[in-house]
């Protein structure tokens, strides 16, 4: 069953997209010792390590006594909290199924033009979009804390609260039948579940909750699958050209 085609009640709905976000932040996480064990990769920064494991970054600098800068090496062994990721995925799951985000092949992602997309904020996009196991789902973009955050799409609120461990206050909203924007890592929250919102409202306020810095993630999702935001926004500081 598609997320974008659930006719429910905007908890389930929510709930539903939830579990798609963990499938794609857990997707590529390796554990060894009994399952609540992560080995750093190379690459790997404690934020990335949040998405993957389910478990907040500040759960994670507590269980391993890490402080700030929150240094890492690779082959570190790092508790991770994988009991509240496995019961967030058993509640979530009891609504209905999702598709995991390597569902739809790159062949099948929809034409760039299709609908209008705006920025969701100006900054420096640090971290980009991976078809990599256990790769990034979505665009990262630093900018001072408290700088507007906005919904690149028309559409309606159909999550907005912090539940999700590894995405801090994150806001959802559902475009069409099709797509769903998200927001995750925010300061404030402006919006609320079930709201209508217009293409460049402000939602919220960028901010660094369940993560390692102050940051936007953002996801655009086709069909409940993660794709490119990047392919299909216009260049950073220029109007949509739709």
């Amino acid at each position: 069953m598609r997320a974008g085609s659930l006719k429910t009640t905007p908890f389930h709905l929510a709930s539903c997209l939830a579990m798609a976000l963990m499938l794609a932040g857990c997707a590529g996480s390796k554990s060894s010792g009994g399952g609540d064990v992560y080995t750093v990769k190379r690459g790997d920064t404690l934020y990335k390590i949040s998405r993957q494991t389910g478990t907040s970054v500040s759960d994670l600098a507590r269980l391993n006594g890490i402080s700030p800068p929150y240094t890492i090496e690779v082959g570190q062994r790092l508790k991770v909290n994988s009991a509240s990721k496995a019961s967030s995925a058993k509640g979530a799951s009891k609504t209905a199924k999702v598709v995991p985000s390597s569902a739809v092949p790159l062949s099948s992602w929809p034409p760039v033009g299709q609908r209008c997309w705006r920025w969701p904020t100006t900054g420096k996009v640090v971290m980009t979009y991976s078809t990599s196991e256990g790769g990034n789902k979505g665009i990262d973009i630093t900018a001072p804390r408290g700088q507007a955050i906005y919904a690149a799409g028309a559409g309606k609120v159909v999550y907005a609260g912090s539940q999700l461990r590894g995405y801090g206050n994150l806001i959802m909203i559902k475009h069409s039948e099709d797509y769903i924007t998200a927001y995750a890592h925010n300061d404030t929250i402006l919006v609320n579940n079930g709201e209508s919102v217009k293409i460049g409202q402000k939602i919220a306020t960028m901010g660094s909750s369940d993560a390692d810095g102050v940051r936007l993630h953002f996801q655009l999702r086709y069909k409940a699958t993660a794709i490119d935001p990047l392919r299909y926004l216009p260049p950073q500081g220029s109007p949509p050209k739709c």
